[in-house]
Order: C-alpha cells, then structure tokens, then sequence
C-alpha cells in the first residue's frame, strides 16, 4: 500500500469508493450531486489544502482531503476507507491522517475541523482516539463548510 497525492485519473474511483461508504453502506441519502466537490477535486482541494489517496496496487482503497479555510485553520474532509481495510490491522485509516497532519504542520496550519454524520460511530472513536475534541457546531469557524448530513463536529489544535 502507498498513499499518494491525487491525480485526475483516480477521480473515477475516488467517486465509487465515496458513494459506496455513504450510500450502500451505511444509507446515508447523499449523492454525487450533493457533492460537486468529487467532480473538481484539484480545485476544490489542491490549489490551497491537498487530497491524498491510499492505492493498493492500482485501486483506490482510502482517501483523505484538507480544505484551507485561511489564518492557519483547516478542515477535513473525505476520509473514506473501503471495508475491508479498515481497522488497526491495516493502517490505512491511521496512515492517511498522518499523511494530512505532517502535511498540515509542514504549511503552518494550526487548527482543524471536520464534520461527519452520527452514523458513522468507528469514524467517533477513530478521531477521539487520535486527539480531536468533540465541539458544538457553534464552535466551528464562520467559513466552515458545512454538509448537510454532517452533524457531529471535532476540533484538532496542531500548535498553541
């Protein structure tokens, strides 16, 4: 397994792997529409933040997406790992947020944020047990993005 920076031609599965998590998996009524970030990832991510990918081979397995929001303050995004890889045993999960966070401590970021839905309870236990603090949506910053079927929030501080 590597984990690697996004590149167009991943689009496609980056897509497929994201609506099966939300989707198939665990019902979430979202669609691609929903999101039109999917459809313009370089933009979207990678001009200010960055989108990285986890490739077994040549499949995408994991992704992981940091959004500037400015002053030093980021969001999350994106993290999705396919089934079968999840968990302490193989990494991917762990591998891809260290991957964000060296990347968000090399360019100065000191804060980031990040939403999910309710129902993903592993998602909870993965971010508390990697430091992130349970907030309130009014502690989010002004600009943060909000998804609509996001409704459980986490704050990571990089520096004081």
């Amino acid at each position: 397994m590597e984990i690697i920076e996004y590149r167009k031609e991943f689009q496609k599965q980056v897509i497929e792997l994201i609506l099966e998590i939300q989707q198939s998996e665990y019902h979430v009524p979202i669609t691609l529409a929903d999101q039109p970030d999917l459809g313009k990832i370089t933009e979207v991510y990678q001009e200010t933040g960055n989108f990285w990918v986890t490739l077994e081979g040549e499949e995408v397995i994991g992704t992981i997406a940091l959004i500037d929001l400015g002053n030093h303050v980021g969001t999350i995004r994106k993290l999705f790992v396919k089934q079968a890889y999840r968990g302490q045993a193989s990494g991917v999960s762990k591998g891809l947020l260290a991957t964000l966070l060296n990347w968000s401590v090399a360019h100065q970021f000191k804060e980031l944020y990040l939403g999910t839905t309710s129902l993903f309870k592993a998602a909870h236990r993965f971010y508390e047990k990697n430091g992130f603090t349970p907030i309130s949506k009014t502690e989010l910053p002004a600009n943060f993005p909000m998804v609509a079927v996001d409704t459980v929030f986490y704050r990571y501080q990089l520096t004081d």
